[in-house]
């Protein structure tokens, strides 16, 4: 297995990035090391606010599991934006996830770019993002998973600013990364309006999982019922656990059980504690 740092200007965001790329080549199985030539699913896998691309080998055991099962992961910086397009700052971080950073990584690295073989997944902005992302890109990506995600949008317009608003619930803060906060339901940014311009055969499948302690689990399962309401293919579960890593950990491990990859059959929706 290869953990891999690269540095390379992207055009979406007009500057260096960095991304973290795990590619499970060359195992050692008996002693032996076996290289055989193949292409990798791939899952594009995004951190939450306050992070970057080493978020997730730092937090969870997702080298691991890639390695087991054969799964090339792609961990990108999303730099408290959302992973939305910014027209007035030309930072277009959505172009950049749904777009540039796929075909990059896809000739570097010998990777699918079969729909069925991408996945798209992060969480709490993250999981706003693979949301959001994978609605948008639905011709790329197969399958969406998001843990703990900040379904928040509907919310935003009532945001004010002063000295006891948290910063991420800041009006001035929204408005620099969303635009007109008024103007977001319907837009490209809206998770429920880009699931209805889908045709219903072309919708990826979904997994939405949240801690039954956490401060966004309303919000989770009221969109679990719109996808619910509108027939899509999702798979949704709870289990103990608040805003924070082991959860994460757990249910990062949960999505790779999900998701079509040759060691796994899938899991049912329902509730988990371990």
């Amino acid at each position: 297995m290869a953990l891999v740092q690269v540095d390379f200007f992207s055009q979406s965001l007009m500057r260096t990035v960095t991304f973290q790329a795990i590619i499970p080549t060359d195992k050692i199985i008996k002693g032996k090391v076996q290289t055989e030539k193949k292409t990798f699913k791939t899952l594009y896998l995004l951190h939450g606010v306050f992070g970057n691309y080493t978020d997730w080998v730092t937090g969870t055991r997702i080298q691991r599991w890639a390695q087991d099962n054969d799964l090339a992961v792609i961990m990108p910086s999303g730099e408290n934006k959302f992973y939305i397009d910014n027209e007035r700052t030309q930072e277009y971080y959505s172009k950049f996830i749904g777009e540039e950073l796929v075909n990059f990584t896809r000739r570097m690295f010998p990777l699918s770019d079969k729909k069925e073989d991408t996945f798209i997944a992060g969480l709490s902005m993250g999981g706003y993002g693979a949301m959001v992302n994978g609605l948008k890109y639905y011709d790329t990506f197969g399958y969406i998973a998001s843990l703990s995600a900040a379904f928040l949008i509907e919310s935003y317009p009532n945001a004010v600013d002063g000295d006891n608003v948290g910063y991420l619930s800041k009006r001035s803060f929204l408005e620099s990364i969303f635009g007109d906060l008024n103007q977001l339901q319907g837009s490209d940014k809206d998770y429920k309006a880009l699931l209805l311009k889908i045709p219903q055969k072309q919708i990826p499948k979904i997994y939405i999982a949240c801690g039954t302690e956490d401060f966004l689990i309303k919000e989770n399962r009221d969109f679990r019922d719109y996808l619910i309401e509108h027939n899509v293919d999702v798979t949704y579960e709870e289990g103990k656990g608040t805003h924070e890593w082991d959860f994460w950990d757990r249910y990062i491990y949960r999505v790779i059980q999900w998701l079509p990859l040759k060691q796994q059959a899938g899991i049912s929706s329902g509730h988990i504690d371990g």
